[in-house]
């Protein structure tokens, strides 16, 4: 993790975090969450992290959980931060009327534009989907990737399939489209928001296609950052297609909280 990862604030259905109520997530893995970037109260994609939480509450907890609530509880934690990487958790202990929301508050951060390099490693999340909790194993991987000098864990089905990386989605350049891996994954709110605005597809991607493509680029809630390679497979950083997706990205609306 990054010096900046520090957490500023916790707060819990709006208030500070105790004891009591870090208990939940300190002993359950079970719920899910969003991460943002907060620039002047405003967040890139803000209907689309609402309806994450909401479609991943109904799924796991059998209702929904309403958008506006979250607005007031992101506002609340946030009324002395214009800038910040926030997160919303969702868990719903039994017996509780509705589900419990804890919002956490670090300062801001950016993803480093130099050239990443992917390890590839079998495995591939499950209920994919979903962001959930309990990531251990996309930890590891990512970890054993960076202790092997990588920047990132690219994560692959049976048969090499590429998948998504540990934190991040990934996308190829043929020199017509950006290829998004048709394989179960976590559609990302930067990939939801660039994949409409590019000239894009999706087809299956496998670790043996990889130099087929002349170029790569990944995706999170931090930004963009292009790949210079794939375990031994050298990409070129096109400037001109990163350009594309940089503007494409700074096109979209920050959203007011």
């Amino acid at each position: 993790m990054a010096p900046t990862d520090a957490v500023e604030v916790i707060e819990v259905n709006g208030e500070p975090a105790t004891r009591a109520t870090l208990r939940v997530p300190a002993l359950s893995g079970y719920g899910h969450f969003t991460a943002m970037q907060v620039r002047g109260g405003r967040v890139r994609g803000l209907e689309l992290h609402l309806a994450r939480l909401d479609s991943a509450t109904r799924e796991l907890f059998g209702a929904g959980l309403a958008g506006e609530r979250v607005r007031e509880l992101l506002r609340h934690a946030l009324r002395e931060v214009a800038d910040a990487s926030a997160r919303v958790y969702v868990h719903w202990p039994e017996g509780e009327e509705d589900a419990r929301v804890m919002v956490t508050v670090r300062p801001p951060s950016v993803k480093d534009g130099r050239p990443h390099g992917l390890m590839s490693v079998p495995f591939a999340r499950e209920v994919p989907h979903i962001k959930h909790l309990g990531g251990f194993a996309q930890t590891y991987h990512l970890l054993r990737a960076e202790r092997a000098g990588f920047d990132e864990a690219l994560l692959t089905a049976p048969g090499g399939l590429v998948t998504e990386g540990a934190i991040t989605n990934i996308a190829f350049w043929d020199g017509t489209h950006v290829v998004w891996p048709d394989a179960p994954s976590l559609l990302g709110i930067t990939m939801a928001l660039l994949e409409p605005r590019l000239p894009s597809v999706r087809r299956p991607v496998t670790l043996a296609g990889l130099s087929s493509y002349a170029s790569a680029f990944i995706t999170n809630s931090q930004g963009i950052a292009p790949v210079g390679r794939i375990d031994d497979v050298e990409f070129t950083v096109d400037a001109e297609l990163m350009g594309t997706v940089a503007a494409a990205y700074e096109a979209v609306e920050w959203d007011v909280i």
